[in-house]
């Protein structure tokens, strides 16, 4: 018996082509406050998307428990809530019980969003613990001020675009 190959063609598979990933291509989102200017800034590498008036604590700058006071340092989004809630919605423990009437009251909500941050360094690793966030206030006219009990307080309708434009594990620096 005879095999007769009269043409072998050799295929070779085609090439794997990889795109490398290019860090600069990547957002590098950064959310940067400060205390003494009391504004926020949402920036991507060097172009800044957003700056806005915050309000602080009004005991101040600290990291201890209890205290009422806004942490210094470095911070990441550890988690976001309020994402499918209408703006202006009244959140306790993180959980949406109703929405604000616009009445003026001296209690303290927590409106429309909550970015729930987490400390990075060992001064701040209590942050999450504290349950510091950014949230929005019913509080709006202090904006601009420290007089938050902790938190970083935001107008609604900037808490709001905040939310849509970060998300969890963006870096937070308060200084």
């Amino acid at each position: 018996m005879r095999l007769l190959i009269s043409q072998l063609e050799i295929r070779q598979p085609p090439a794997l082509v990889v795109i490398p990933s290019h860090p600069a291509s990547q957002p590098q989102l950064q959310i940067e406050i400060s205390i003494a200017q009391q504004r926020l800034w949402l920036r991507d590498g060097e172009r800044t998307l957003m700056d806005c008036p915050i309000s602080s604590a009004a005991n101040g700058c600290g990291s201890e428990e209890g205290s009422h006071k806004t942490p210094l340092g470095k911070f990441r989004i550890a988690e976001k809530f309020g994402g499918d809630d209408v703006p202006d919605t009244i959140f306790k423990g993180r959980v949406a019980v109703g929405k604000w009437d616009g009445s003026r009251s001296g209690d303290d909500l927590i409106l429309s969003r909550i970015l729930w941050l987490d400390g990075l360094e060992e001064h701040n690793a209590n942050t999450k613990d504290r349950y510091i966030y950014i949230h929005g206030t019913n509080h709006e006219e202090l904006i601009g001020q420290p007089a938050s009990c902790g938190c970083i307080r935001m107008n609604n309708a900037d808490i709001v675009e905040l939310y849509a434009l970060t998300p969890v594990d963006t870096r937070v620096s308060i200084c």
